[in-house]
């Protein structure tokens, strides 16, 4: 095969990676009339470890970028999260807002993601699947990254892309950070997710579900885990079915926790169907990496959207949203850096975009990572499940807490307690 000519491989932004992350990027950037390469290692559709409920948060984002979310179009939503814990069974609606919808969404990943590339693709953004991105090609006069060498198609041909800006949107291995030497923070929490599927009576259920106590009682004394379990009917016949873990305790590397979650979901009532001759495919696992665990989210021509700038909220494992409102605050940056007319000003322009991320996430992220360290222990667990969930108004504050779902300005009493912590706490 004779090689493209060059123009086909450059651009104003290479986006590395067409995941809720990258996809986001890429539309809003071709939207703007940016010439934009999307580059994707697999061929959709693909298979992501992911729990795939979504949030009213992440909901705004597929409304904004025009995705049908229509049930008729293979959506199901939900009302709100159901908590079970501390002997207590409580069902809260999403809050009514100004500012997000009341609604939330289920829709498995190797779909979903597929369907942001593809409007990504209808905006402008040129895709490439099958294109395995290697090492950056780095200016040695500046340093800076100028493009990235790749593996295209199935005979794996060696390509070059170049481009004045970079986005890594690789996840949580981002081996293009790595490569531009941004390393991962040890001293913020990590989370790993593990979950399968199964044929369930419960696939319609339309409140998402999720179990704050976490018990492993194959030993010969029950013990609290520090993470949660979840059950998401996902409205085809099965129920997603996972666990959160924080590695905020001993047990995090001590376990195997793919057993964890068959033992849990042996202790479920027989009639949900959570048994292993009802299990539709293989348990897998994935990293959850939280609260700004690799910075900085801009250095050098590279930006960090989604799980490779380590964007999942620590209160609730989520981390679509943030890939996608990440992913539009990186697009911004980036199309009023384009428009400036010297290389210092768009320089300027650029490395605003760190201080914006700390600006919207930092202090509601320093509260979680303290949440983390809280639920760590064993003790706090067992008296907040048990007292905490007793208080009807304390949990929908706590929903609101967790989900991240207020109003900036002109909310309720709750907004404005969450909103004023979130200023307060230290923006690292």
């Amino acid at each position: 095969m004779t090689e493209q000519p060059l123009s086909e491989h450059s651009a104003d932004v290479i986006v590395v990676g067409a995941g809720p992350a990258g996809s986001t990027t890429a539309y809003y950037l071709a939207k703007a009339g940016l010439d934009v390469l999307l580059l994707e290692k697999t061929a959709f559709p693909r298979e992501k470890v992911c729990g795939d409920g979504l949030t009213p948060r992440a909901t705004k984002q597929l409304v904004a970028m025009g995705i049908d979310i229509s049930e008729e179009a293979g959506w199901l939503r939900n009302k709100g999260l159901r908590i079970i814990g501390g002997g207590v069974r409580l069902e809260l609606d999403w809050p009514e807002l100004a500012s997000y919808p009341d609604y939330g969404l289920v829709r498995k990943r190797d779909d979903f993601d597929e369907q942001l590339a593809r409007q990504a693709q209808k905006a402008g953004a040129r895709l490439y699947e099958r294109c395995n991105v290697g090492a950056p090609i780095i200016d040695d006069r500046t340093g800076r990254i100028t493009g990235v060498h790749a593996k295209l198609g199935e005979e794996k041909r060696e390509v070059t892309f170049h481009a004045p800006l970079v986005v890594a949107a690789d996840g949580n291995s981002t081996r293009l950070s790595l490569a531009m030497g941004l390393h991962r923070r040890e001293d913020r929490p990590m989370g790993v997710a593990v979950r399968t599927y199964f044929t369930s009576p419960r696939h319609d259920d339309d409140y998402l579900e999720s179990w704050l106590e976490l018990w492993d009682r194959r030993g010969p004394q029950d013990r609290l885990l520090p993470g949660y379990g979840w059950i998401f009917g996902m409205g085809d016949g099965t129920s997603n079915v996972g666990l959160g873990i924080l590695n905020s305790s001993s047990a995090f590397r001590e376990l195997d926790w793919r057993e964890v979650l068959k033992a849990w979901c042996a202790s479920m009532p027989e009639d949900w169907g959570y048994t292993p001759e009802n299990m539709t495919t293989p348990i897998r696992g994935a990293a959850l990496p939280m609260a700004f665990n690799r910075q900085p989210h801009y250095t050098k021509g590279l930006l960090l959207v989604g799980d490779a700038g380590g964007l999942v909220n620590p209160f609730n494992g989520e981390g679509i949203a943030y890939a996608m409102e990440s992913g539009q605050i990186a697009a911004d940056v980036i199309v009023q850096a384009h428009a400036r007319t010297t290389p210092a000003q768009r320089e300027l322009a650029l490395r605003n975009y760190p201080q914006i991320l700390k600006d919207t996430y930092g202090g509601y992220y320093t509260l979680g990572r303290a949440f983390v360290k809280l639920i760590g222990n064993p003790k706090v667990m067992k008296i907040a499940t048990q007292r905490g969930l007793t208080h009807p108004l304390l949990m929908k504050f706590t929903l609101k807490m967790l989900a991240n779902l207020t109003d900036p300005t002109g909310g309720d009493a709750m907004d404005r307690i969450i909103n004023g912590l979130s200023k307060v706490a230290p923006k690292a």
